[in-house]
C-alpha cells in the first residue's frame, strides 16, 4: 500500500498544473472574455460568455498543450439561426491578430492557439432552461460544469479525478471522440464522484462483467424503467451512466466494448503491479516491431493514409473506419500477428501490419442451382469443390503484403474516394 501511495503522489506531481501555469491561463482568459463580451455587446447580440471544461472544474491535467473551453451562450430567440457564424463575427471583432481556426462538428466551433502551453476552443451553445430543450450535446455543458463544481468541492476529490484522467490518457481510453470511443472528462468526473476514489474506480471497473448501469441521482427505480425511457441505441455501451443533469442521456454512450476491455486490462496490470509506467503514454516502437517480424519471417508494412476531412473527430473517424476496412481485406489473404492505428489529431494517420501469407484461402462461390454463375466461378478458379450444395475454391496468395497493397489500391480507387481517403502510401521504414 505504501508503494502504491508513493506512485500516486508521484503521478500527481507530474500531472497537476503549476500555480504559474494556472495564473497565466487565468490572466489571459479574463482579458479574452472581457473583449469577447464587449464585441457581443457592440454587435447587439444577446449572449453570455462562460469558461467551462476541466479548467473551470479544476480537473485539468498536463497532457501536451492545455485545452481551455470557452462557451458563448445564446438566448432562446436565436434558435434556428447560425450561431456559429455569429460567434465567428464576434471573435473577429474581438480578435487582436490571432488566427481563428474553424473546426467542423455537429455545430461548428473555433480554436485559437494562444502559445505553446495552451489553446482555447470557443464553442457556441444555446441557453436552455431544461436539458430536454438542448439542440446539441454542447448545450448541456453549462449544466455539467455546475453539477461537477457542486459535487467535487475538495482538493482531494479533484486530485482523484486527475489521477483517473491521467490513467485513461496514458492507456488511450480518454476521449469520447469516435476514433477513441473512450471516457469523456465529464464521465470520469462523474465516476470518481460515484466511486469516491481513483483506486475504488479501477478496482471496481476491473471486475465488471456484462452491462453495468450507474444512476447517481436515482432518476429511475430499476433497469426496466431505464430501458423503457432511454433510446436503445444509447444503451449499447458496456456501462450505462445516467447523466445526473439529463435522465435520458447516457454519459458513456461513446464507450466501446473494445476500448473498455483495453481499459480493464490496464486496470488489472496496475493493480497487480502499481508503477508510474501505468500513467505514461507509450509510443509504439515500430523499429522493435519490424525487427521481431523479420525474425519470425513475417512481412512488416507501414502505411500513411490521408483524408480531406477536417482534423479532429471527423478526420479521425474516417481514417479509423478505413483502417478497419483495410484490415478486413488483408485478413482474407494474410495471417495477422500484429497491427496498429496511430492518429494525432491531423488529416492523416499511420497504419502498420505484421502479416504472413495464408497457406490456403477458401473463396465462397454460388449455390449449385445457380448453374450459370457456377460455370463462371469455375472458369475463374481452378481448384474448386462442393460442400452443402455450394461451390468453393481453394487458392493461394502469391503476392507479398506490399504487392497486395499496390494491387488493392489500383483496383479500389473509387472505394477509397467514397470513404474520403485521398492518399494511401507505403512508408519506407
Amino acid at each position: 500500500m505504501k508503494k502504491l501511495n508513493e506512485v500516486l503522489k508521484e503521478v500527481l506531481k507530474k500531472v497537476n498544473p503549476s500555480e504559474e501555469e494556472l495564473s497565466s491561463i487565468g490572466k489571459f482568459l479574463k482579458s479574452f472574455v472581457l473583449e469577447l463580451e464587449k464585441s457581443l455587446r457592440k454587435m447587439k447580440l444577446d449572449a453570455e460568455v462562460f469558461v467551462g471544461g476541466s479548467f473551470a472544474k479544476k480537473t485539468m491535467i498536463k497532457k501536451g498543450q492545455y485545452d481551455i473551453d470557452v462557451f458563448v451562450r445564446f438566448e432562446e430567440k436565436y434558435k434556428g439561426k447560425d450561431i456559429s457564424k455569429l460567434t465567428l463575427k464576434a471573435l473577429k471583432e474581438a480578435d487582436e491578430g490571432k488566427r481563428i481556426i474553424l473546426i467542423h462538428g455537429s455545430r461548428d466551433y473555433f480554436r485559437i492557439n494562444v502559445n505553446s502551453d495552451f489553446f482555447i476552443e470557443i464553442i457556441p451553445v444555446m441557453k436552455v432552461k431544461n436539458p430536454k430543450e438542448a439542440e446539441n450535446i454542447t448545450d448541456l455543458s453549462y449544466f455539467h460544469v455546475n453539477y461537477i463544481k457542486k459535487k467535487l468541492k475538495t482538493e482531494k476529490m479533484l486530485e482523484e479525478v486527475r489521477l483517473a484522467k491521467a490513467f485513461c490518457h496514458a492507456n488511450k481510453c480518454y476521449g469520447a471522440e469516435s476514433y477513441i470511443n473512450g471516457f469523456s472528462g465529464y464521465a470520469l468526473e462523474l465516476l470518481i464522484y460515484h466511486y469516491k476514489s481513483f483506486l475504488s474506480f479501477v478496482r471496481l471497473m476491473s471486475r465488471i462483467k456484462g452491462k453495468e448501469v450507474i444512476d447517481i441521482e436515482k432518476h429511475y427505480k430499476n433497469k426496466y424503467e431505464i430501458a423503457m425511457n432511454m433510446n436503445s441505441a444509447k444503451m449499447l455501451s458496456p456501462i450505462v451512466l445516467i447523466d445526473p443533469t439529463y435522465r435520458e442521456r447516457n454519459a458513456l454512450a461513446a464507450l466501446s466494448k473494445e476500448t473498455f476491455e483495453r481499459f480493464q486490462k490496464a486496470c488489472n496490470r496496475f493493480l497487480k503491479s502499481p508503477s508510474l509506467n501505468s500513467f505514461e503514454l507509450k509510443e509504439v516502437d515500430l523499429g522493435r516491431i519490424k525487427k521481431n517480424a523479420e525474425k519470425k519471417k513475417y512481412d512488416f508494412i507501414l502505411l500513411n493514409a490521408k483524408t480531406e476531412k477536417p482534423s479532429g473527430d471527423v478526420a479521425g473517424s474516417k481514417l479509423l473506419k478505413f483502417y478497419r476496412h483495410l484490415s478486413e481485406e488483408l485478413e482474407k489473404y494474410y495471417k495477422m500477428s500484429n497491427k496498429g492505428f496511430n492518429y494525432n489529431n491531423t488529416k492523416e494517420a499511420e497504419y502498420f501490419f505484421v502479416a504472413r501469407k495464408k497457406e490456403e484461402i477458401i473463396q465462397i462461390g454460388p449455390r449449385l442451382r445457380d448453374t450459370e454463375n457456377v460455370k463462371i466461378f469455375r472458369k475463374h478458379h481452378k481448384n474448386t469443390f462442393v460442400k452443402n450444395s455450394r461451390v468453393y475454391a481453394r487458392e493461394k496468395t502469391e503476392k507479398n503484403i506490399k504487392e497486395f497493397i499496390h494491387d488493392w489500391k489500383s483496383k479500389n480507387s473509387e472505394k477509397m474516394k467514397a470513404m474520403h481517403i485521398n492518399s494511401l502510401e507505403i512508408v519506407d521504414f
